[in-house]
C-alpha cells in the first residue's frame, strides 16, 4: 500500500460504508457489519499512518479540484490525533446507535449520513490546506442536517433550520476568509509555525485582521462561541447518538479544530500575537466557558444542560490555543480528545436514561443509580472529569492550561477555570447527589441497559481515567501533543 493511497482510504473507506447503508433494508443486520468493519477498516489505516509517521513515512495525496488548488490530505501529528479520536468514537458510536434506533425508524438512512458525518470528519482532520478543509467543513454540515431532522417532527424540523441558518451563515464568513487569503497570498498550505509568518511577506495588516476575523468567526459557529452557540441547544431534539456526534466527534470538534489550524498553520502564534489578534479570542473564549456554565445551570432538561456544558467545554481548546504559551496549547489540544471521550459518555448514558426509563429532566432522576448502576457510575466518572477532578481528563486539560496562563504571566486564566470548575461542580453535582443519594419512586424498578447500550459508556468511561492515568506513557497522545508544541514554539516547558 502506497503512502498516497491511504490517506484516500480513510476518507474513501467512510463514503463507501454510506453507500452500502443507503442501499440496505432498515431491519438487515447488514447495517452493524458495514458500518462495525467500516469502522474497524478505517481505525486500522489510521494505525497504519500512525506507525508510518513514526518511522518517518510521509503520507500525502493530492487531487486535482480547482486551476492551481488541489485537494490535499496528509497527515501531520494534529491530524492523526483527531483521526484517530474520529475513527475510534465512530466505531463505539456504530454499536451504541445500532441498541438504541429502533429497526423501522429509517436506520438505513440514518447511518447512510451518519457515515458521510464521519468521511467529512476524516477529511477535515487529514486537510492539507485550507480549500480542502473548506469543503470537507461544508459537507460535513449539509451532511448532518438530515440527522438534526431525522425525528421528522416540527421540533426537529425547527431544530433543523436554524441549525443550517448558523452553519451556512459561518460557512460563508469562512469561505470569504479562504477565497481572501488565497487572492492575497496566492496559497492556503496549512504550514507548521504558520503560512502568514513564513518567509513571504504576508498581506498587509487590515487584510489579515480581517481575514482572521472572517475564518475564525466562520469555524467559531461550530465551536459555539458566543454569540454564535444558539443553535446547539436547539439541537438537542435530535436522537442521542446524533448528539453525542455533534458534541464530541464531528461539528463542535471540527469548529475547535479550525480555530487551532488557523492559529497555529496559517497565522502562525508570531504573527497573531503581533496584530493583537490571541487577546481577545482568549477573552470570547474565556466568557464562553463562563457563560455556556451558568447557563447550564438553569437547564432542567438533561441534553440541554449537557448542551451548554458543550458551550463551555470546548472553548477551552480555544482559550489555550490563543494564550500564545506552549503549555497552555498542549492542554487546548489535548483537550480536542478529553472533551471527546467525556462528553461522548454523558450522552451515550442520557440516551440510555431516556429509552429504558423515559426520563429526560434532571428532575425526575431521582435514584437512577440504583435502577441503573453501571450507566449512571460511566455517568459520575464523565462527570468528574468534566469537573475537573483527578485522576480524570478534565484535570489534565485544566492543568496544562492553568500552568501555561501562569508561566505567561496571564493569572485571570486561573480565575476563569477555578471558576468554570466551580460552575461545573454547580450543574453536575446535584444530579449524582439525586442519582446516588435519593431513593427512587415507589414501584420503579431496574432498568439498566443491555450491553449495546451499556458497553460503549462504559469504554469511554475507562478512556476518561485511562488518557489521565497513562497520559505519559508511549500510547498517549500527550506525546504527539508535545511534539506539535515544539515544531511551533521552538521549546516547551515541562
Amino acid at each position: 500500500m502506497t503512502a498516497e493511497l491511504v490517506p484516500l482510504l480513510i476518507v474513501g473507506t467512510t463514503l463507501a460504508a454510506s453507500i452500502i447503508n443507503f442501499l440496505t433494508p432498515s431491519r438487515s443486520g447488514m447495517i452493524l457489519f458495514a458500518n462495525l468493519g467500516a469502522a474497524a477498516v478505517t481505525l486500522g489505516l489510521v494505525v497504519v499512518m500512525i506507525l508510518g509517521v513514526l518511522t518517518g513515512e510521509t503520507f500525502s495525496a493530492s487531487v486535482p479540484f480547482l486551476p492551481e488548488a488541489d485537494l490535499v490530505l496528509q497527515a501531520d501529528a494534529l491530524s492523526i490525533v483527531f483521526a484517530t479520536l474520529s475513527a475510534l468514537l465512530w466505531f463505539v458510536t456504530t454499536i451504541y446507535a445500532v441498541g438504541y434506533l429502533d429497526p423501522r425508524d429509517h436506520r438505513g438512512r440514518f447511518f447512510g449520513f451518519f457515515a458521510i458525518c464521519i468521511s467529512a470528519t476524516m477529511g477535515v482532520a487529514l486537510a492539507g490546506n485550507l480549500l480542502t478543509f473548506l469543503v470537507f467543513f461544508e459537507l460535513l454540515t449539509i451532511a448532518t442536517y438530515p440527522l438534526v431532522v431525522h425525528g421528522g417532527d416540527e421540533k426537529s424540523l425547527r431544530a433543523g433550520r436554524i441549525y443550517l441558518q448558523y452553519t451556512l451563515g459561518g460557512g460563508a464568513a469562512f469561505l470569504l476568509g479562504t477565497i481572501g487569503l488565497y487572492a492575497f497570498y496566492g496559497s492556503g498550505e496549512f504550514l507548521v509555525g504558520g503560512l502568514l509568518s513564513g518567509n513571504r511577506p504576508p498581506p498587509p495588516d487590515a487584510i489579515c485582521i480581517a481575514l482572521f476575523v472572517l475564518m475564525v468567526g466562520g469555524v467559531g459557529v461550530k465551536a459555539a462561541l458566543i454569540p454564535l452557540h444558539g443553535w446547539l441547544p436547539i439541537a438537542m431534539v435530535a436522537p442521542a447518538p446524533v448528539s453525542a456526534l455533534l458534541h464530541a466527534v464531528a461539528v463542535v470538534k471540527t469548529g475547535a479544530f479550525g480555530i487551532v489550524r488557523i492559529i497555529f498553520d496559517v497565522f502562525g502564534v508570531s504573527l497573531a500575537t503581533e496584530l493583537g489578534l490571541l487577546i481577545p479570542l482568549a477573552a470570547l473564549a474565556a466568557a464562553t466557558i463562563l457563560w455556556g456554565s451558568i447557563r447550564a445551570l438553569s437547564q432542567d432538561d438533561l441534553k440541554r444542560r449537557l448542551a451548554y456544558s458543550t458551550v463551555s467545554q470546548v472553548s477551552y481548546i480555544a482559550l489555550g490555543s490563543a494564550l500564545g504559551n506552549p503549555q497552555a496549547a498542549i492542554g487546548g489540544m489535548m483537550h480536542l480528545i478529553h472533551q471527546g471521550v467525556m462528553k461522548i459518555t454523558l450522552f451515550f448514558c442520557a440516551g440510555s436514561i431516556a429509552q429504558r426509563t423515559g426520563i429526560k429532566t434532571i428532575s425526575a432522576m431521582d435514584g437512577l443509580g440504583q435502577r441503573m448502576p453501571a450507566t449512571m457510575a460511566a455517568f459520575s466518572i464523565a462527570a468528574v472529569g468534566m469537573i475537573g477532578l483527578p485522576p480524570t481528563a478534565g484535570f489534565v486539560t485544566k492543568f496544562y492550561v492553568v500552568s501555561g496562563g501562569i508561566a505567561d504571566g496571564s493569572e485571570w486564566v486561573l480565575a476563569v477555570m477555578l471558576g468554570s470548575s466551580a460552575l461545573n461542580a454547580a450543574y453536575f453535582l446535584p444530579i449524582l447527589h439525586r442519582v446516588w443519594f435519593v431513593d427512587p419512586p415507589g414501584g420503579a424498578g431496574r432498568a439498566e441497559a443491555g450491553w449495546m447500550l451499556l458497553g460503549p459508556p462504559l469504554f469511554t468511561a475507562v478512556l476518561t481515567l485511562a488518557v489521565a492515568l497513562f497520559a505519559t506513557s508511549v500510547l498517549s497522545p500527550l506525546g504527539w501533543i508535545e511534539d506539535l508544541a515544539l515544531q511551533e514554539f521552538g521549546f516547551w516547558l515541562p
